[in-house]
Order: structure tokens, then C-alpha cells, then sequence
């Protein structure tokens, strides 16, 4: 849960750098003991912040898809499907020229991916 003022604002922004640096997806635990990541604790912490402080998070989720690592930008298109689902569309279309790579996980499956690879795939999904 997000504090008040200057402190929900350190941690949504250490949130969104988390994500901004993130080389693996993962929306849920992984491995054998379903440890969450730092990412996607982050992700969580986004989203919520989505729900709680819309105007403010929003801003730091376009941030993210400008200047994220692939599975920052991966997340931050992802978040945008909860709250503008066209402005997800126009995302993941601006991310089917990206070449970036990051490694996934589905539960205790590790995979790896490339960023145009998985838009196209999340378009296609729609």
C-alpha cells in the first residue's frame, strides 16, 4: 500500500526505476517456492498505484514505455491494459519493431523472449 504524499511518491518512483531496469517478466511466483521478484513486486506496487493515484501513476507508466529496459517497456504496456486498453493497443503496436530481449517466467518455466515477438503475440491475443 502506498503512503501519503512525498512518501507514495519515492516508492511509486522506486517502483517504476525497478521496472525501468527489469531484464525478466514475471506476473506471478517462480520457481519451485513461487518467490515473487523485485519486478514484479514492482509491477504490483505500479498497479496499484494505477487504482489509488491514477493521474500520477499513468505518467510514470508512459515514462516507462519511453525509456524502459524491453521487459520494463513489456510491463509498462501490460499496466495499460488495465486502465486505457487503447492506448495498450497503440503500445504494444510501437513495440513490434523492438529487437530487445528479456528472459520470462511462467511458475517454475524460465523462457526468453523478444520484445516483438511477445507484442505481436499480445496483439494477436486481442
Amino acid at each position: 500500500m502506498f503512503g501519503i504524499g512525498k512518501s507514495r511518491d519515492r516508492e511509486l518512483d522506486a517502483a517504476v526505476k525497478e521496472l525501468a531496469g527489469a531484464d525478466t517478466l514475471a506476473f506471478g511466483g517462480v520457481g519451485i517456492a513461487g518467490t515473487l521478484l523485485p519486478a514484479t513486486e514492482a509491477y504490483r506496487r505500479v498497479e496499484e498505484a494505477l487504482h489509488a493515484h491514477p493521474d500520477e501513476a499513468r505518467e510514470k507508466v508512459d515514462w516507462l514505455l519511453r525509456h524502459g529496459s524491453p521487459a520494463g517497456k513489456a510491463y509498462a504496456a501490460t499496466l495499460l491494459e488495465r486502465v486505457d486498453p487503447a492506448a495498450a493497443r497503440e503500445a504494444w503496436a510501437s513495440l513490434r519493431d523492438d529487437k530487445g530481449e528479456f528472459t520470462t517466467f511462467t511458475g517454475c518455466v524460465m523462457g526468453h523472449a523478444s520484445l516483438r515477438g511477445y507484442a505481436t503475440e499480445r496483439l494477436a491475443a486481442r
